[in-house]
């Protein structure tokens, strides 16, 4: 995937694949900053990129996208790509192509940087989509009719709302991966595409009303 984040991971079968990493304590620190998150996402899904070029994307200074790229390659999230760079400008490359969270007792044990770089996630998430509809009225009509944005309210038992997680993702894994190897056998007409999903419990929720 070429999102900043593939998901929290299933506890049951957590993924094994050796293009992703897996956040520790360590690299959980080193991701929780929007800035960050972003970034990763960017060289994931476009290659490898300056800090000039990543800051224009971002809307940030080149110093700033640089502060954040060094800080991302001492953390081995990011390297520099060596074929690209020259002596006037160096050259990032994403080391991984997803990213997991599957270590569920870090909320408990890193609850503040857990939730930072979740927050971080979201906001990322937030901000796709709005580009999105920022362009949807100047699409062609198929991708104007492809657009979804829904929601359904369930009522799971924490089982049941794992299932449907693994579920989801199978489904997904039918479909063609962003990769530049998909990229080479892809057929005409196919453009990228995000999939966002999120599942959100709402144990504090009001009890439902008792109808007459």
């Amino acid at each position: 995937m070429t999102d900043a984040m593939s998901g929290s991971g299933s506890p049951d079968r957590p993924h094994t694949d050796s293009d992703s990493v897996v956040l520790d304590a360590k690299g959980l620190r080193a991701m929780a900053h929007p800035v960050r998150v972003q970034v990763v996402g960017l060289l994931r899904k476009y290659g490898p990129s300056t800090a000039t070029r990543l800051a224009e994307r971002l809307g940030v200074n080149s110093g700033t996208a640089s502060y954040h790229l060094r800080q991302l390659g001492a953390a081995g999230f990011v390297e520099e790509d060596a074929e690209r760079g020259n002596a006037r400008e160096r050259w990032w490359r994403s080391v991984h192509r997803t990213t997991e969270l599957s270590d569920r007792e870090l909320l408990d044990r890193e609850p503040d940087v857990t939730l930072t770089f979740l927050q971080s996630v979201a906001t990322t998430y937030t901000l796709r989509t709005q580009q999105t509809l920022n362009e949807l009225q100047t699409m062609p009509r198929p991708w104007q009719d492809a657009f979804d944005m829904s929601d359904w309210a369930l009522l799971l038992t924490p089982e049941e709302a794992v299932a449907l997680r693994r579920d989801l993702r199978e489904v997904i894994a039918r479909y063609r991966k962003d990769t530049p190897e998909a990229a080479a056998g892809a057929p005409e007409g196919a453009e990228r595409v995000g999939v966002i999903t999120q599942l959100l419990p709402e144990v504090d929720a009001p009890a439902q009303e008792e109808t007459s």
